[in-house]
């Protein structure tokens, strides 16, 4: 296995570091190398390169447009790129680096099936068995999406793409990105497929995926590894909750759906953080549309948007009367929404509303959110019903219960320490700006 070293730096943006970074570990890890990514950007140096690691490598590659000293590198064949090579056309520079032909390099991860079968006798037909079970082609239907849903979403779907071809498997990425779904799933190709990974760093809707194998995981993760990320789907996936499976059950349909239901959520909860991050992709758009129009209006005038009737005045109803009043309900309900999916929905929105109404703004909406989502997730684990009733759960019995525990808790517990501090940081805020134009 080839042994690379890599410094990878822009002195534009730390985000351009990123996108050649993880596309060098990515596709290195595609084509079997070993790989270690010096990080440089304006802001610093990460994950700096050891003089052991520098020592053992085989190749340095120096996707930077900044000065690098040579002296590390003493003696080792130096690969010089930019930024954007690393990105664009990163198998060919790696390829160019480790001076492979072709994709030889991908192949020989994979002993050829002759040199198993050669030898007479019982032992080779055993592996002959084997072997076919172990690399037969697979039909794999994937999901990527990140908060944004600018890079690393589209990352991870090229990773997916290019590791499951090279494994030899089919494979379709649907992303999510801030566009809108690229490239969908069809009914018929979710039926069709053997497992279905979610390489999501938000909250994804499964309810396509009934009765489906699936994995769940994170961007990262596929970049920094997709072949990895394949093989533990295949050999890890497990149909989400609610799937057929559990009407069929006799005696413990409930206690089934209750426990996949568990492993499910452990296996997509990767904590606050990505409820939040949830929570925030759904609120940008509603940020982003209210502050333009907002702005729009104040291209005829400061002072004209207070005329009524005047279009200036429509458009800061539009932006800030409208737009930012749901800014809080709609992080709020969605932060709900990725701790105990749709039966979190309502009571996040509603608590966000109160938490508006009371004054509790920005914080209160985080509040009520985390407060909505797990008090649904946790009604929705201990409430049992009989099998006939099961229905009214996700649709009147948790979101009544958990609107109304969201609701009491906001105005007569939370809500109001909350306002009375935000309240107290804006006064602050405005004595200390009127001290400076003093």
């Amino acid at each position: 296995m080839k042994r690379v070293v890599a410094v990878a730096g822009s002195k534009i943006s730390a985000a351009h570091t990123a996108m050649a970074a993880e596309a060098l570990e990515a596709t290195a890890d595609m084509l079997g190398y070993d790989i270690r990514v010096e990080r440089r950007s304006p802001e610093g140096t990460a994950d700096v390169l050891s003089e052991v690691e520098i020592r053992n490598a085989d190749v340095v590659i120096l996707a930077t447009d900044q000065p690098e000293e040579q002296a590390r590198f003493r003696g080792k064949t130096v690969h010089r790129a930019t930024p954007g090579e690393a990105i664009r056309h990163t198998a060919r520079l790696l390829r160019a680096a480790v001076g492979d032909k072709g994709l030889g390099s991908v192949s020989e991860l994979t002993p050829p099936p002759p040199v198993q079968t050669t030898p007479p006798g019982p032992a080779p037909r055993a592996m002959v068995v084997e072997t076919p079970a172990a690399s037969a082609p697979k039909r794999i239907v994937a999901i990527t999406s990140c908060p944004t849903g600018v890079a690393h979403a589209f990352m991870a779907a090229e990773a997916l793409t290019k590791g499951a071809r090279a494994m030899g498997h089919e494979i379709k990425v649907e992303t999510q990105g801030s566009v809108g779904a690229g490239n969908p799933l069809t009914p018929a190709e979710i039926e069709a497929a053997d497992v279905v990974i979610i390489a999501a760093d938000t909250n994804v809707a499964l309810d396509r995926f009934r009765h489906r194998p699936v994995y769940s995981t994170s961007t990262g993760k596929v970049l920094k590894g997709a072949r990895q990320v394949i093989t533990t789907a295949l050999e890890e996936a497990a149909p989400p909750a609610g799937g057929g499976a559990v009407e069929t059950g006799a005696g413990k349909d409930l206690a089934g759906e209750v426990e996949r239901l568990k492993a499910e959520r452990s296996a997509q909860r990767s904590g606050p953080y990505k409820h939040l991050m949830t929570g925030v992709s759904y609120t940008i758009p509603v940020v982003v549309a209210g502050g333009l129009a907002i702005a729009l209006s104040f291209m005829f005038g400061l002072d004209v948007a207070k005329e009524p009737g005047s279009l200036a005045a429509a458009l800061m109803q539009i932006g800030g009367q409208a737009a930012f009043a749901l800014m809080v309900p709609v992080l709020s309900g969605f932060i709900a929404f990725s701790i105990a999916d749709r039966p979190g929905l309502a009571p996040g929105l509603i608590g966000g509303m109160l938490a508006n109404q009371i004054g509790a703004g920005f914080p209160g909406g985080l509040v009520s959110g985390f407060l909505a989502g797990y008090i649904a997730y946790c009604l929705r684990n201990w409430i049992r019903l009989p099998r006939n009733l099961e229905g009214l759960k996700p649709v009147l019995i948790i979101p009544l219960l958990a609107s109304l525990a969201v609701g009491l808790l906001m105005i007569y517990v939370v809500g109001t320490p909350i306002a009375a501090i935000l309240s107290a940081l804006t006064a602050w805020l405005s004595g200390m700006i009127s001290a400076m134009i003093m």
